[in-house]
């Protein structure tokens, strides 16, 4: 019975060492990594330039935690995997608040990525045919600033109020008679061969070496564009020393310039 007991309190010690090995991404220490979630470009490549030429003098240790797609990053967030996330905007932020039941906080803006308007098969807004396909981001806020984006350039209305996770139907008119096809972010590049036109993330498109100033036939205007990718955290983290001091560095005249030099256009710096 003695021995059962014994063995009965190592299991518990065992699942319990385990458990606290298994939530490395929050803490309380000021010196401990700041554990980050991103995207691969930009959101990696610049998080990287800060942590290989800023993080050391700033006294900031960082670690990149980095996922391919939209939807890993919160959820990392989330189960507290991750102290912070680099790779949302506010739309897409809420929109995933309202879906997962959960309260995040936008901590800053960093940069812009315009979304921009891609076709391999014509070379102008005005060429794009009568009943043509268009690919667009099959996630909510980002379907909804693709609707907006065609309506900014005339290929289509949007009806009034129409929210920012506007779907096909809030559209108003559609003298083309365009047929969307939605599809995951990261597949829209790989579209272009089998539809007209695709509206695709600043970030998909940066890995598919398309550039919206070179390639797209039309892209987002910077001005008043409520679509900036920023620091994101729990409630709880948001006053965390480490992420207020990564925010200044993303935020500083090293990185604008880093950015400026290597996207030259592709990726804005937020005011």
């Amino acid at each position: 019975m003695l021995r059962k007991f014994t063995i009965a309190l190592a299991s518990v010690g065992l699942v319990a060492g385990l458990a606290a090995c298994g939530s490395s991404g929050a803490s309380d220490d000021p010196d401990a990594p700041l554990k980050v979630a991103v995207n691969p470009v930009p959101h990696g490549d610049i998080l990287k330039y800060v942590k290989d030429n800023l993080a050391a003098k700033a006294g900031l240790k960082l670690d990149i935690v980095t996922f391919d797609d939209y939807q890993q990053p919160n959820t990392a967030l989330k189960e507290k995997q991750v102290t912070a996330n680099y790779f949302q905007h506010v739309p897409f932020m809420e929109e995933y608040e309202k879906k997962a039941g959960t309260k995040l906080t936008f901590v800053a803006p960093v940069h812009l990525e315009p979304l921009g308007l891609y076709s391999s098969k014509v070379k102008s807004l005005q060429a794009i045919p009568q009943n043509a396909t268009v690919a667009v981001p099959n996630d909510p806020a980002n379907e909804g600033r693709s609707l907006k984006l065609l309506a900014d350039n005339g290929l289509l209305t949007l009806k009034a109020g129409a929210p920012t996770s506007a779907t096909e139907k809030d559209v108003a008119s559609n003298p083309k008679h365009l047929k969307f096809k939605p599809l995951k972010a990261a597949q829209l590049p790989r579209s272009l061969d089998d539809v007209d036109a695709a509206v695709i993330n600043g970030n998909y498109a940066l890995e598919a070496n398309l550039s919206p100033v070179k390639d797209a036939l039309v892209a987002e205007k910077p001005e008043g564009n409520p679509y900036a990718n920023g620091i994101v955290t729990l409630p709880e983290n948001a006053n965390d020393p480490r992420v207020k001091k990564l925010v200044q560095l993303l935020r500083g005249p090293e990185v604008r310039k880093y950015v400026q030099d290597k996207y030259k256009g592709s990726v804005l710096m937020a005011s």
